[in-house]
């Protein structure tokens, strides 16, 4: 349910719609061991529960003050390692499901939202191109990796809980189309991982009774990996997005995206085929318009196949 006590209190659902929707492409996109090499025929399923607190930041002629965000996110997901003409592939496939609530004061007075619903779901193929060949069974485990260079594209399909007369939605009613270049060195325990990304939107031609583009959104991280033995890893992170200006009808609204991630990550095994994960996320705005953030991450996945 959406509550407005002012009529001036729309202006400041509308600048949060396309702040949140722009900022959280950057926020929920830091992930370390995405170019890992895995056994051909191996299969994942993960579930997982994040949590975000997020201060907002207005540009002060808005006049819009003690903006802040807290969402609840769970999400189920799936791998599948192929076999793509001898190197290492992947299929990922994630679905998150949110709970959040807006609210702050224009001029004073308190607007706020909640919502309940799906997000746009994301797909990802990636390929190894150099480093890591298709392997299974012993193969596989004999198999000394270096260095790896890998790419990918991700989709998020317009599929979420998307409702044309509401400003804030989960759904964002639009494809995304995501490039990926990926590099990981691996020597001893240690491993370095760089991921670079460009994001192509296309319009949403429904955003209460408007046409809302995007500008294209460049983003890179990267990630310090220690294994202690296999399945019990630790990482330090740091991530960059930029770009991303939204207009609307043509005209330019002044939402462009700078921001800077840094996180803590912690994976430790249950069993040889099951495994946990703990991660906080930090996020800071770069610019005028924007929102710091906190991220607590906390999943599981269990692993078949791949013999």
């Amino acid at each position: 349910m959406f509550m407005v006590f002012s009529n001036k209190a729309g202006r400041f659902l509308v600048v949060c719609a396309l702040l949140l929707a722009a900022q959280s492409v950057v926020s929920q996109e830091l992930e370390p061991r995405r170019w890992t090499h895995l056994p051909v025929g191996a299969n994942f399923f993960g579930a997982g529960y994040v949590y975000s607190d997020s201060d907002i930041a207005f540009n002060p002629a808005l006049q819009i003050e003690q903006a802040t965000g807290e969402v609840h996110t769970l999400a189920l997901s799936y791998v599948r390692v192929l076999d793509v003409f001898g190197k290492s592939g992947r299929i990922d496939v994630l679905l998150p499901y949110s709970n959040g609530r807006w609210e702050g004061l224009l001029e004073g007075e308190p607007a706020s939202t909640r919502r309940d619903g799906f997000n746009d779901p994301r797909f990802r193929f990636a390929v190894n191109l150099f480093g890591s060949p298709a392997q299974r069974g012993d193969a596989f485990r004999k198999y000394k990796v270096n260095t790896i260079v890998g790419a990918a594209v991700e989709v998020v399909a317009p599929w979420g809980d998307y409702q044309k007369d509401k400003l804030i939605n989960l759904g964002n009613n639009r494809w995304v189309i995501r490039p990926q270049l990926g590099v990981v060195h691996n020597w001893d325990h240690w491993a370095v991982e760089f991921t670079g990304s460009v994001w192509f939107y296309t319009d949403n031609d429904d955003f209460r009774g408007s046409t809302r583009e995007q500008d294209v959104l460049y983003s890179g991280q990267t990630h310090v990996i220690y294994t202690f033995k296999p399945g019990l890893w630790a990482s330090l992170s740091a991530a960059y997005g930029g770009g991303g200006e939204s207009k609307i009808d043509g005209v330019r609204v002044g939402d462009q995206i700078g921001k800077s991630l840094l996180a803590a990550s912690v994976g430790f095994p249950i069993t040889r085929r099951q495994g946990m994960k703990i991660a906080y996320i930090r996020g800071e705005t770069k610019k005028d318009n924007g929102s710091d953030d906190d991220r607590f991450l906390v999943s599981y996945s269990v692993m078949w196949g791949g013999n």
